[in-house]
């Protein structure tokens, strides 16, 4: 069996679960040709991971600009790509009028032109994307899509999703890139892009029509400032005045976060360790969407970045009962631990409240692995040898697309103060 070939852009903390898992678990049947990033000390790193703790074999860096001759060079079977998600659309298109296939990280894009664009280019070239949706593939998550395609509850009719990052992953996306909302699409892009997808995928319809409040009401200078508070450094590591503040992260205390950031620092600037109580913050952290479905369902949707747990909350109402899924997660910081831990879970329970008989408990397998045991069931259907899947959970550029748009719908309305419909957005 010939190997599939790849190619990966972006070396940063996500990164890393793709190219391990291409030089360890899959590296009979798949192999990585290259990589590419704006860091030259970030690639070096992820070399060092490669030969180090995977023992696989150093591979040639391109920087940014060498992109397409890393491509006319190794002419890859698919790139990968893990970039700032401002940048995702620049090379999944180029990497496609180039004759490759793509993977991509959520989100698939950040607003609606770059989405648009995609979506042409797709059209043009013939080309495949993946979105790799790792929640779509938690034991849970499947087991809750299981159930309402059995009709357990009959029609749904209106979904209520609460989700709570907490003080430590919460203020994550506040100390690095995706502060700035022209680099991520805020908080409703680059992390709901994970729960409006899900809900696409568990009530099997498409969004219609968006309605969206959001703000900074906890994080930045100037909410630190009303409760009395001062946090006056810029950014903490090795800082005095950010030793005792809990919302710090000190890179130099963490192997892996000093060597993928502080270390690169002097090429390119970045700081990895902002104060998430200082100026220059545009994404907000308090958001409640409410979402009409092609299918009449409704959805009302809460997102808050600085809760004392991490988790979520849904209910399902449907024409015969309802079902409540509880889920709480271990807090985790991006590339600042053992990958296996991110989104792990602490607990959970799924109930069926039948409308006519008494609730009962759904028994879901456990998972290992991060995600809620999701991650290692994604790799395996990318790039191992997949099953076929009655959830259909594989996700392509169209489900990408249907994620993103919520929540790029839900920004518009949080700038004009009106509803928005999908279909005014894109074209498919």
């Amino acid at each position: 069996m010939s190997k599939k070939t790849y190619v990966l852009v972006g070396t940063g903390g996500r990164a890393g679960f793709f190219y391990t898992a291409l030089a360890k678990e899959y590296k009979d049947r798949s192999e990585l040709l290259a990589l590419c990033d704006t860091n030259q000390t970030r690639m070096d790193y992820a070399n060092k991971v490669l030969t180090q703790d995977c023992g696989y074999h150093e591979l040639p860096t391109y920087t940014a600009d060498r992109f397409e001759e890393m491509i006319a060079e190794h002419k890859p079977d698919t790139v990968i790509v893990t970039t700032v998600d401002r940048t995702h659309h620049q090379y999944i298109i180029r990497a496609m009028e180039l004759g490759c296939d793509v993977i991509t990280e959520k989100p698939m894009t950040v607003d609606e032109q770059k989405c648009q664009e995609i979506l042409d280019a797709v059209q043009r070239t013939g080309r495949d994307v993946r979105v790799t949706f790792n929640y779509r593939y938690a034991p849970h998550h499947t087991k809750a899509r299981e159930l309402i395609m059995d009709g357990v509850i009959g029609d749904i009719h209106s979904v209520h999703f609460e989700w709570l990052l907490n003080t430590r992953h919460g203020a994550d996306y506040f100390r690095r890139w995706h502060r700035d909302k022209r680099n991520s699409g805020g908080l409703l892009v680059h992390k709901s892009t994970h729960h409006f997808d899900l809900v696409n995928f568990w009530i099997g319809s498409q969004p219609e029509s968006v309605f969206a409040y959001g703000d900074l009401l906890f994080y930045g200078k100037e909410n630190a400032e009303h409760r009395g508070e001062q946090h006056s450094y810029a950014r903490a590591t090795g800082n005095p005045q950010a030793e005792n503040d809990p919302f710090a992260l000190h890179l130099d205390q963490s192997e892996q976060l000093k060597a993928m950031y502080l270390d690169a620092e002097h090429e390119d600037g970045y700081q990895r360790d902002q104060n998430v109580f200082g100026d220059g913050i545009s994404i907000e952290d308090t958001l409640g969407v409410l979402v009409r479905y092609k299918n009449k369902a409704v959805l009302t949707y809460s997102l808050n970045a600085y809760m004392p747990w991490e988790g979520y909350r849904i209910a399902f109402n449907g024409s015969k009962g309802r079902i409540e899924m509880n889920i709480v997660e271990q807090s985790y910081v991006n590339a600042g631990g053992d990958r296996a831990n991110e989104g792990a879970l602490k607990g959970r329970s799924i109930t069926v409240f039948p409308m006519f008989d008494a609730p009962y408990e759904v028994e879901v397998e456990e998972g290992e692995g991060g995600h809620g045991g999701g991650d290692p069931v994604l790799l395996n259907d990318i790039f191992g040898d997949p099953v076929p899947d009655k959830f259909n959970r594989a996700a392509d550029h169209v489900d990408g697309a249907r994620s993103i748009l919520t929540g790029i719908a839900a920004n518009k309305a949080i700038r004009t103060g009106l509803p928005v419909r999908i279909d005014d957005l894109v074209k498919f």
